[in-house]
């Protein structure tokens, strides 16, 4: 029970305090006056929870922060719980032990990170939270009828959520989730879960099929493949036989080769002494008799030389001569006698000498240029003697180097190379393929290739190239042959060691996944029969549930003057009956009047109450219970609310607090706490009356 409710600063509150006792208490006045605000503080101060839109909003306005308080009594012990909330949003509270003068803390706060909730605590002490509070307790403006007017779909989900079948929904969803999960870790596990069983089974049968029919193709394969192997093995044999003959036939052709080869080297060898010694021949053609006259014509030249350098002299001399009476010719223009007088001495003279004498200075020295040009042809002679000398000389002189040059120091010399030259292109063979014999006889060497070829061709006779290499040809493509059927053979072994395995696979994940399966299925029986909202466990607690609401509904009903004896709830498929019974009859909801819907609406609401365990409390709040009521029915109402304070002093000791804006309808009730709300500008002002 409540026993007082105090409000700061607490929406249009500044300062309200009520004090509260057993049976109905009344709060009247007009929309707005705050009356509701009453209810705000109560689940604000037990559960922090409220119909604002924001914490912030339950400070009155120009306030810096607001509270709410309140203190009730539960099995004879007093509790007090404070909520303050300021303008940045900072809450605070306290929940505590009111023992006379003393006040035990019993939680501080909403820490629980650190294990610490006073909501946690408030809901353990009155053994609801707000969910359910609201639900058992706190009736809103004009669902008070509600519960009689619902569809009966409608009441079996508000009876659904008063025994907490949303939570069954919640377990039957975890369910899944941990249904979902198990399979996802067992898939995780397994690689499967137990809804791949048949298709395990399945695949297990294909492999089991494919391995059946993969055995005769192995057996058939096994046989061709050893049908090829002895063939290859045969064909080997005899290629092990006839592969040192194709390797003596390439050698023979090597041979051969080699043989051609030296020849054509050899024969290019002795051409090129043939060539050689017709060089020599031809160039000391004639040395010898060149040589010969190296003697003489040095001699020759010699007095050619001599006589060359005489002439040169003679000539000389002459020149000499010629220019001297040339000078005399000058100086005898110059000395005429006159007078016979000499022209230098101006003697007498009868006749000058004759060097003195121009005609014959003139005389001689025509004679004396005569004589140069005589010597000067005979000097050109000799020079063209001695050229032509020259040359001859220099010709016996070559023929000389030349003849050093080849080594030849005599004409036997000479002779013997041109016999040897002569000898030699005799024995040039032709090379040809028929004629190695003869290209075996240039030499040594030559003669044991030869040798070599003849042995070869003897150890080779009879072998045919063409049947070897149409044998290997046939090895090779049995081998290939072998080597698919190998392939086939590997690929048959590993589909059926894989599907083997797979099967061994298969049936352990089988084996375990029918155990996984007997456990999904017991999992899903649980969620179909305990936590489905229509299975078993939910049905029989609608049952029970509608029996004790029934019951409960019934004892209030008895307390509340009216025909109604007794009503009873049942579950007829998924929709919830209430039946009305007198001492003789069945009645229908519609054909009672306006008080009797209501208290049987009462009744239930109590017996509701009952049910989600609010007797801890004790409390139930009907807000505007007369909205949307014409004057018979708020008479009614009237006529059943004055009796709640007979109810609540009975044994099950109710506390109501009704909110009304219609006070005149309390004027001749027998209710006596009423207080009065008022609307004022600075806050709300309430008054007892």
């Amino acid at each position: 029970m409540i026993t007082s409710i105090e409000l700061g600063d607490f929406l249009s509150h500044s300062n309200t305090q009520l004090e509260f006792e057993n049976g109905v208490t009344v709060f009247v006045g007009s929309n707005g006056a705050g009356k509701s605000s009453i209810i705000d503080a109560i689940t604000f101060a037990l559960f922090g929870q409220h119909t604002r839109k924001s914490n912030k909003g339950l400070i009155k306005r120009g306030a810096a922060q607001g509270f709410a308080k309140i203190r009730f009594t539960i099995n004879d012990k007093q509790f007090e719980a404070v909520r303050k909330i300021d303008s940045k949003g900072t809450l605070a509270a306290t929940f505590a032990e009111i023992n006379g003068n003393e006040r035990t803390e019993i939680a501080a706060g909403e820490r629980k990170q650190f294990g610490e909730s006073m909501t946690h605590e408030i809901e353990k002490v009155i053994g609801l939270d707000f969910e359910k509070l609201k639900i058992a307790s706190i009736v809103q403006q004009g669902e008070l009828n509600a519960i009689i007017n619902a569809k009966p779909k409608e009441f079996k989900e508000l009876l659904n959520a008063i025994i907490g079948i949303d939570r069954l929904d919640v377990a039957s969803e975890s369910m899944k989730t941990v249904n979902k999960e198990f399979r996802e870790k067992i898939k995780q596990d397994v690689g499967y879960d137990d809804t791949h069983i048949e298709i395990l089974m399945r695949d297990m049968q294909k492999y089991e099929n494919e391995i059946n029919e993969a055995k005769p193709k192995r057996e058939q394969l096994n046989r061709i493949q050893e049908k090829l192997k002895n063939e290859v093995g045969q064909i080997r044999k005899k290629i092990e036989i006839d592969a040192p003959k194709i390797d003596k036939i390439n050698q023979l052709e090597s041979r051969k080769k080699e043989l051609s080869a030296y020849a054509k080297e050899a024969i290019r060898e002795i051409q090129r002494e043939i060539n050689e010694n017709e060089r020599k021949i031809r160039d000391c053609d004639g040395c010898f008799e060149h040589l010969g006259l190296k003697a003489d014509l040095e001699s020759k030249i010699q007095k050619v030389e001599d006589a060359i350098d005489n002439t040169v002299r003679k000539n000389q001399e002459m020149a000499n001569q010629t220019i001297s009476l040339k000078e005399k010719l000058s100086l005898a223009s110059k000395l005429q006698i006159k007078d016979n007088k000499c022209p230098v001495c101006d003697s007498d003279v009868k006749k000058l000498n004759p060097f003195f004498q121009e005609e014959h200075l003139q005389q001689e020295i025509t004679e004396l240029q005569k004589m140069i040009k005589s010597k000067e042809e005979e000097s050109s002679m000799y020079r063209q003697k001695r050229k032509e000398f020259l040359e001859k000389l220099q010709s016996a002189r070559d023929a000389e180097a030349t003849l050093r040059a080849h080594s030849i120091n005599s004409k036997e010399d000479l002779v013997k190379i041109q016999s040897d030259t002569e000898s030699k292109k005799q024995k040039i063979p032709l090379i040809t393929k028929k004629n190695m014999t003869e290209m075996s006889e240039i030499d040594q060497h030559a003669k044991m290739i030869f040798d070599i070829i003849v042995k070869l061709e003897a150890e080779t006779n009879g072998f045919d190239e063409q049947q070897f290499n149409d044998l290997k040809r046939s090895a090779n493509e049995k081998q290939i042959d072998l080597s698919h059927v190998d392939q086939q053979i590997g690929a048959i072994l590993e589909k059926i060691s894989k599907g083997e395995q797979q099967i061994i696979v298969i049936r352990k994940a089988i084996s375990e996944l029918k155990v996984v399966k007997e456990y999904v299925t017991s999992l899903s029986e649980i969620q179909t029969n305990v936590f489905s909202r229509d299975g078993p466990v939910a049905t029989s607690l609608r049952s029970w549930a509608l029996n004790t609401i029934s019951a409960k509904a019934s004892e209030y009903l008895s307390l509340l003057n009216t025909k109604i004896q007794r009503v009873s709830l049942s579950e007829k498929a998924r929709d919830i009956s209430i039946a009305c019974h007198s001492k003789s009859e069945v009645l229908e909801l519609e054909s009672l009047s306006g008080g009797e819907k209501v208290s049987v609406a009462l009744a239930l609401r109590l017996g509701m109450a009952s049910l989600l365990g609010a007797s801890n409390l004790n409390l139930m709040i009907l807000d505007e219970p007369t909205t949307h009521l014409d004057v018979e029915r708020k008479k009614s109402l009237v006529s059943v609310l004055s009796q709640l304070s007979d109810i609540s002093n009975s044994e099950s000791r109710m506390q109501f607090l009704i909110i009304t804006h219609d006070a005149e309808i309390f004027e001749d009730s027998t209710v006596e706490q009423i207080y009065k709300f008022e609307s004022s500008e600075q806050s709300s002002i309430v008054t007892a009356l």
